[in-house]
């Protein structure tokens, strides 16, 4: 089964930029065992490698400039590995090693599959949100966030030229399973029954090339969404947009422009899916994207809107 998002590889155009980035975001600097390359992990140890762009090492991109090369999942057991490979023998670009299977998805992104390598934060229960008729925060206030620390690595959202056989790709060969879907134009997979409401979106716009959209990182709390997204701001990274919270997955967000392509978010607060939910077609629109949304951030300073000149 597989598990999850555990290793990115990215390629860059500016090592020191990026890494400045990656420390901003929250993530903890680590020692390479990659040659040439820079390491840095979430807590529960999924792993965001920087390499320079033309890096012979690293696969064919997608798309140009800087952006995400590959992407390694996670699977239970090392026999997954062995169920994989048959359903795989005929992908583009298969390869099989002894602990690892690597092939392309139709929309050119490398993958590949190894036994998992994330281990449980453990974490202390968070104070909880009053509401009426549920108190759950009794004697304690909410917490206050000076920077993010991301637990995990939670999906990635491409762009995609053909929706339909990437879809069916990762269905029909991986063994993801439909969340919901914006008709003709957008589709939310999870890689196992019972998961979070998605560790990949495939997003298709007229004319557009296959491409990054994001890469999102799970964090405790909306509160350390905000506090994250403050300290991106005080450091002078620019919001995409955000705070806001997207009814399709019920997720609190703040998306920040990233230097290693396309956009880094925290997120949190996803609906839990099981084998008995019914995956949802709709129209896309903006009200789905958007219950509500802050455009460009909060001010770090006055914690207002930032406003355009």
């Amino acid at each position: 089964m597989i598990t999850g998002i555990e290793v990115l590889k990215f390629g860059v155009e500016n090592r020191q930029e990026a890494q400045r980035f990656l420390t901003d975001f929250g993530l903890q600097a680590a020692l390479s065992d990659i040659e040439a390359t820079d390491l840095y992990q979430t807590q529960n140890g999924c792993k965001i490698y920087l390499y320079d762009w033309h890096d012979a090492r690293l696969p064919a991109a997608i798309e140009a400039g800087s952006t995400l090369r590959e992407v390694t999942w996670g699977v239970d057991q090392l026999e997954d590995l062995t169920h994989l490979a048959e359903k795989l023998a005929d992908v583009d670009g298969f390869v099989q090693h002894a602990t690892q299977l690597q092939c392309r998805d139709p929309n050119g992104m490398t993958l590949v599959f190894q036994h998992s390598i994330t281990q449980p934060v453990p974490t202390a229960k968070t104070a909880g949100i009053n509401q009426y008729g549920n108190v759950q925060r009794i004697n304690a206030a909410s917490p206050v966030y000076e920077q993010a620390q991301p637990v995990d690595i939670g999906h990635v959202v491409f762009f995609t030229p053909d929706l339909a056989k990437t879809q069916a790709f990762y269905i029909e060969k991986l063994g993801f399973y439909l969340s919901d879907a914006y008709r003709a134009r957008g589709a939310f997979l999870r890689c196992r029954a019972e998961a979070f409401h998605h560790d990949l979106f495939l997003l298709s716009i007229p004319n557009k090339p296959a491409g990054l959209n994001h890469v999102a990182f799970v964090v405790r709390d909306i509160h350390e969404v905000i506090g994250g997204g403050l300290a991106m701001n005080r450091q002078a990274w620019s919001t995409f947009i955000g705070p806001g919270r997207h009814p399709i997955s019920s997720a609190y967000f703040w998306y920040v422009h990233s230097p290693l392509g396309g956009a880094f978010e925290y997120y949190t607060n996803d609906d839990y899916l099981t084998a008995d939910w019914q995956p949802r077609e709709e129209e896309h629109s903006l009200a789905l994207f958007t219950e509500w949304a802050i455009e460009g951030g909060l001010d770090h300073d006055t914690r207002r809107q930032v406003k355009s000149a």
